[in-house]
Formats: structure tokens, C-alpha cells, sequence
């Protein structure tokens, strides 16, 4: 049954009158700050937690995007209480400037954000635009990354790169290293001024828009791509400091959405899951991508990617399966997951912790018409958290409230629901 045909529960929380007292209370004023304190002293719900194993101060944070590539956009993160935000996704180059994913170096046009209804028959939000990684020089971005750290270090918020480089097309095109080397050092060498005892999160993003390429579609070359992409990441590090890669980094794999079956999302999953038990795999990993329409027309350009129910339903799934196949000990290692995809209330949160995801990653929430907020005063991070968080309906803490009581305990915290066998 797709999630979103669930009912909510219809028992009530000890807390309800609190959570409401709080939600009509917040529609007009600020939050407490640090409001992952506030919770926890309030309801007994400790909602700090990890991006990877890197702390951070909400499980909530915003997904690499046109939101997260101005400095003023990483600011109004940090006034708003998120925990983390993953900037924009930056096209390696290698020392002279070359980029052999230059395609993917396209500038973000118009935005189109509109209803979107799923095979549920569930409505949601989808945002629509030509555009992929920035687009801007790479001497840009690393000045944009200084700046987003130092906005980071001042609010206590995490700042996480996001980069692209070479996939090869076939077997007679060797990995360009070089791309790998350049991008790794000099982002390692702007982390370092802000961070230099702590490792680097980096998120390696495969895009929505490769599924509809002519790259992505052959299993083999796909597998191929995920099996050696984090110890290129590791390699290119390892070099630049000349000091173990578990100590300068740790490597994320946002997997995308294939045009394939939910069996070959599950196989890409589980193989990074297998050679994250290794040296050179993973240390987590982001799931999963937008889905990808190869049919549809969006200003000219043929095949865009898009969100919506559909998008969470089919993640939802598929997390199920990995937890479902580590239970039974079909592999036995596994990593930290930092979910994305439609997480446009707190019902799709808790069903995203309880399919294993120990943090959340949003960015269409963030651009839903103002109307859609029930809080009426701040900016769209604090209106979104509002939402989401203490919604009496299908806000988490309801749900989490309800676990809490569940099980019994005075306090409880989001990472122990994330059910992982």
C-alpha cells in the first residue's frame, strides 16, 4: 500500500494539548533556540542526531539544489534552525580546467513549482526547471564553500560539499583521476581553515537527469560507476594530505533513480552497502534522487526529473527491502542514511526514520506557495519546520510522541527509531 493511502493514527498522545498549545503558539512567534533543546526538555524527544557519523543539531537539513548556492540562502539555514545543508552540486575539473561532465554545467532557469498527483492518487508539490550543477567556475564555488563553512561555524550548522566528476561511458574511456584529484584537494584545503581536526563530508551526486542520459543505461556500467567512485573520492584525498582518508573525509553516494526496476534499486544499494564493510566504500549514503520522466517536454528540452508522492513511495519501498534483506542477513554491513524525497510532512519523516534513515534532506518544501504554511510570520525554513515538526495532524513529534509511549521510556531519540534490524 503506497504511504500515502495510510491513515493517520487515531490515538492520542499524553502531549496532544502540548503539541497543539505549541503549534497555534508558533504560527505567530519565534521558536526557542536551539530548538532541538526546547523538544527535548518539552517533550522528551531528542531530535539532534548525525548527517553520516558528523553531529549535527537537527536531523533536518536542506538537499543540494538552487537553494543552497548563495551565501544569503546557507544564512537563512543556519537563522532557522536546520542542521545541516548540503550545498549546491559543483562539476570537477581537472588542473586545467577541463570538465568531462561540462553537460551537466547548466545555469538554473525558472523555476516552476505545481501540483503534481501520483499513481496513489495522492496530491503533492513537484519543482520543475532546466538546470543541473552549478554552472558558475570552479574558483567560484570554492570561494561559496568558504563562505557557507563560515556560516556554518558561526550557527553551529553543518556544511556539506557536493561534486560531480567523470563517469566513464564505456570501456575504452578511462577514469579521468585527475578530476578527482583537483576537486577532492581543493576542497579539503578551504574545509581545513574552518574544520582542520575534523573529516570532511562530501556527498559524490549522481543526478537525476544521468538516468534519462545515455550513460545510465547499462546495469553493468552503473554498478561499475557506484563500486569505484568512493575510493577514487578516498584515493584523491589520501593524496592530497598525505594522511589516511578515515581521517581527512568521509564519502557519501547520493544514488539516483534509474529508469529501471525497484530490483536493480535495491542491488545498487546493497552493493554499496557490501563494500562499505571495506576500506574504500562508503561511509553513508544519500537516498535516492528525484524519478526522471524521459517523455515529458519542459521549455524546449525533452526529459526532466520530478518529485512528488510517487518519488517518496518508490524510496520508501525500496528502504524497506534493504532493511528487510540486513535483517535477514543478506548483508551484513550497514551504513548511515540520509533520506530525500518529498518529505513535505512529518508523516513521510517517520515513515522515512522507520525505513532506516537517520537523517532527513529537504528542498521542495522549501518552495511551496506561502499559503500552504500554517505559520504565518518567518522565513520558509522556520514556516517548513513548523509544519513538519508540530503539526497536531501529522507533524513528527506526533508520531514520535506516540512511539515514546509505546515503548515505554522518558525520553526517546529520533535515531533509535530508525529500524535498521
Amino acid at each position: 500500500m503506497p504511504l500515502d493511502n495510510l491513515q493517520q493514527p487515531q490515538k492520542k498522545s499524553p502531549f496532544q494539548g502540548i503539541l497543539e498549545a505549541d503549534f497555534d503558539r508558533f504560527r505567530f512567534s519565534e521558536f526557542p533556540q536551539p530548538l532541538a533543546d526546547y523538544i527535548l526538555d518539552r517533550y522528551g524527544i531528542d531530535l539532534r542526531g548525525c548527517y553520516g557519523d558528523q553531529p549535527v543539531r537537527l536531523i533536518i537539513g536542506k538537499a543540494s539544489g538552487q537553494l543552497s548556492m548563495e551565501p544569503h540562502q546557507v544564512q537563512a539555514d543556519a537563522d532557522g534552525g536546520l542542521g545541516f545543508c548540503v550545498l549546491k552540486t559543483v562539476i570537477a575539473e581537472d588542473p586545467h580546467g577541463r570538465q568531462t561532465m561540462k553537460a551537466w554545467a547548466i545555469p538554473v532557469t525558472r523555476m516552476k513549482v505545481e501540483k503534481i498527483t501520483g499513481k496513489s492518487g495522492q496530491e503533492g508539490w513537484t519543482v520543475t526547471w532546466i538546470g543541473r550543477g552549478w554552472h558558475k567556475s570552479f574558483a567560484s564555488y570554492l570561494s561559496f564553500f568558504s563562505r557557507a563553512l563560515a556560516i556554518g561555524a558561526d550557527a553551529g550548522m553543518l556544511v556539506v560539499p557536493s561534486f560531480k566528476a567523470h563517469l566513464p561511458a564505456s570501456d575504452d574511456d578511462p577514469w579521468k583521476r585527475s578530476e578527482y584529484d583537483h576537486c577532492v584537494g581543493e576542497l579539503l584545503k578551504v574545509w581545513r581553515q574552518f574544520h582542520p581536526n575534523q573529516p570532511m563530508p562530501v556527498e559524490f551526486d549522481f543526478s537525476p537527469t544521468l538516468a534519462g542520459s545515455g550513460l545510465a543505461q547499462d546495469k553493468a556500467r552503473i554498478l561499475d560507476w557506484l563500486a569505484t567512485v568512493p575510493s577514487l573520492i578516498k584515493d584523491a584525498a589520501r593524496r592530497a594530505l598525505d594522511s589516511p582518508p578515515e581521517k581527512t573525509l568521509r564519502v557519501g553516494i547520493k544514488v539516483f533513480n534509474s529508469l529501471f526496476d525497484d530490483d536493480f534499486q535495491v542491488t545498487m544499494v546493497e552493493m554499496l552497502m557490501k563494500n562499505a564493510g571495506k576500506e574504500k566504500g562508503p561511509d553513508f549514503i544519500v537516498y535516492a534522487n528525484r524519478l526522471f520522466n524521459p517523455q515529458r517536454e519542459y521549455q524546449g528540452v525533452r526529459g526532466v526529473a520530478y518529485g512528488g508522492p510517487d518519488l517518496s513511495d518508490r524510496n520508501l519501498r525500496v528502504l524497506r527491502r534493504l532493511c528487510q534483506d540486513h535483517r535477514r542477513g543478506l548483508f551484513p554491513h550497514w551504513v548511515p542514511i540520509s533520506a530525500t524525497g518529498n518529505i513535505v510532512s512529518g508523516t513521510i519523516a517517520y515513515h522515512y526514520l522507520k525505513a532506516g534513515a537517520t537523517s532527513l534532506q529537504i528542498h521542495t518544501f522549501f518552495q511551496v506557495p506561502l499559503s500552504c504554511y500554517p505559520r504565518k510570520v518567518g522565513s520558509r525554513i522556520e514556516r517548513a519546520l513548523h509544519s513538519l515538526l508540530f503539526s497536531p495532524q501529522d507533524g513528527l513529534l506526533r508520531y514520535l510522541l506516540l512511539e515514546k509511549e509505546e515503548r515505554g521510556v522518558a525520553q526517546l531519540s529520533a535515531q533509535e527509531v530508525s529500524d535498521t534490524g
